[in-house]
């Protein structure tokens, strides 16, 4: 399976986040989403890298940026992983690996650490690689540098 990449249309999706409630990509298609799939809930990779989501969530409410976490996760693992670490932003639930696929981040059994920059329905930045610890700020300047 290969990346997605700039210019390409993101795929719509349809799941639920960790409080059951129905996400649709085709609700934000008229702005930025930030689409970070990561590995597994409660690892310290991904731990890290949500800690930093939510540590600079409000640079991406200021401008309406969306921030979706998935991870092939269940809806009951997001949810506990919400909560033991105050999480402040959707985690999508990804069980039937369905968007990995259509994303190409689908590894051997969990979703690889990649993430998409997606502005009205198509991809205009994509990370392949990323370093945890300073990735949600690597992605909001990469957004600003867009212009976005």
């Amino acid at each position: 399976m290969e990346l997605l990449n700039i210019g390409d249309n993101a795929p719509d999706f349809e799941a639920v986040d960790q409080n059951g409630k129905r996400v649709k990509l085709s609700d934000y298609r008229d702005g930025v989403v930030v689409l970070y799939f990561y590995p597994k809930d409660n690892t310290p990779g991904c731990t890290i890298e949500a800690k930093n989501f939510r540590d600079n969530i409000d640079l991406f409410r200021e401008k309406n940026i969306q921030v979706l976490g998935v991870s092939v996760d269940s809806e009951e693992s997001h949810k506990k992983f919400e909560t033991k670490f105050d999480l402040n932003f959707t985690l999508v639930s990804d069980k039937p690996k369905d968007i990995t696929k259509k994303y190409g981040v689908l590894g051997l059994a969990t979703a690889k650490r990649v993430t998409y920059i997606i502005n009205n329905g198509k991809i205009v930045y994509v990370y392949p690689k990323v370093s945890p610890k300073e990735h949600a700020k690597e992605v909001y300047d990469k957004i600003l540098e867009l212009k976005l």
